[in-house]
């Protein structure tokens, strides 16, 4: 985790010392976003991708107000999940035509908002066809609207499949027709397809197949459409490296395969607009949670770090959000950094549950009461993902640097 230097000891965040931040911030536990490290992965990402592929923000990944609006100035589009996270985007400047509203269960109230804000509606169900007819009706505006299909392929090697065989998002590939039937004949605006077939992927071969059965199951389902496709959202699913041995995405290679995929649409579908809806690997690099340890005991040999934050801030590093076999995040003690002497120490939260571990022992330098405990590939599915009422202990503060 070389992202964030160290100087004499200490992490630095966003250019200053770790426990200068901490004074900064005014408490523990905390999460912190560095801007810098936001702005050079979106910039990775341009020199990588074709320049024609438009990338949007899936602020599902870190709804943080602050963070979206500094990513709304650097990404093309935002894709929102629900309608606070619209509210969110829209508060944040992010252009309404270039806002996508994805969810399984959106309700009525919210069909209106999107509707009402123009932004691009993704159908997941035959009942928003109908919910959206009589929106549009009633507000005198036009829906805009993309389906949003589940494919008959799942993306291999993916961490959480988010399509392929049964799933409660979006439409069965074999079903698309007839739903497209019935958004012509409820004059609804098409604009296109959105296919997401997996995320957490590191695997650049997989990736790029996924994107290529998305791209050609979306020329099939185009000769079906109302209208011409505008909008071709790929998805995304690129993954961050987590636990040892495990690589970064070659995105070179994922960018070259898009710079064919972008030709070819350019040829077969001309008024089609391809874009990249990336979450965790926008955010999830440049942040860290910080706790601060508050107890320090040894249970019949073994060493326990006790924090003033655990599974009720970051569920994620517990294992408790989608792990099968449980491994320890990346953890260091962030203010001794160049400490010679270690120790094998499990670190935990203050929650009464033997679920609220967050390093298992782990090989840490040798900490004590005060210390900052610092939780790295946090940017992403943190604060938001996790029980922060559980037995009412406060919640962390997050900060963009």
């Amino acid at each position: 985790m070389n992202q964030f230097p160290v100087v004499d000891g200490q992490l630095q965040v966003g250019g200053m010392p770790l426990t200068q931040l901490a004074a900064r911030v005014g408490q523990t536990p905390f999460y912190a976003y560095d801007r810098q490290l936001l702005r050079a992965r979106v910039g990775d990402l341009r020199a990588a991708l074709p320049a024609s592929v438009k990338l949007h923000y899936a602020m599902k990944a870190n709804p943080m107000p602050a963070l979206v609006g500094f990513m709304a100035t650097l990404v093309d589009g935002i894709d929102v999940a629900s309608a606070g996270e619209l509210k969110v985007a829209l508060d944040a400047g992010a252009d309404p035509h270039e806002i996508s509203f994805a969810g399984p269960g959106k309700r009525n109230t919210e069909l209106r908002q999107a509707v009402a804000a123009g932004v691009l509606i993704n159908l997941e169900s035959f009942r928003e066809v109908d919910e959206l007819a009589r929106v549009s009706d009633e507000l005198g505006l036009p829906a805009r609207v993309a389906v949003r299909v589940n494919p008959d392929f799942e993306l291999k090697g993916s961490g959480m499949k988010m399509g392929g065989g049964p799933k409660q998002f979006g439409v069965d590939a074999e079903q698309v027709p007839q739903l497209l039937a019935k958004i012509g004949e409820a004059g609804l605006q098409f604009e296109g397809f959105h296919l997401f077939a997996g995320s957490q992927n590191l695997k650049a071969e997989a990736i790029c197949q996924a994107q290529q059965k998305s791209w050609e199951l979306a020329l099939r389902l185009a000769t079906d459409a109302p209208a011409p496709v505008r909008f071709l959202n790929l998805g995304g699913g690129f993954g961050i490296p987590y636990f040892p041995g495990e690589q970064g995405l070659n995105l070179r290679a994922v960018g070259d395969k898009l710079a064919q995929l972008a030709e070819r649409t350019a040829r077969a579908l001309p008024d089609a607009q391809l874009v990249i809806e990336l979450g965790r690997y926008l955010v999830g690099e440049a942040g860290i949670y910080v706790a601060r340890i508050v107890d320090r005991k040894v249970s019949r040999g073994q060493t326990y770090l006790v924090l003033d934050g655990g599974l009720n801030h970051h569920l994620s590093a517990s294992g408790n959000f989608g792990q099968v076999i449980r491994k320890n995040y990346p953890l260091v003690i962030g203010n001794r950094m160049d400490a010679a002497e270690k120790e094998s120490a499990s670190v935990v939260g203050p929650l009464c549950t033997p679920l609220d571990l967050l390093a298992d022992r782990m090989e840490l330098a040798v900490a004590d009461v005060g210390d900052l405990v610092v939780i790295f590939q946090s940017g992403a599915y943190g604060a938001s993902a996790s029980p922060q009422g559980f037995l009412g202990h406060p919640p962390p503060l997050e900060v963009l640097v």
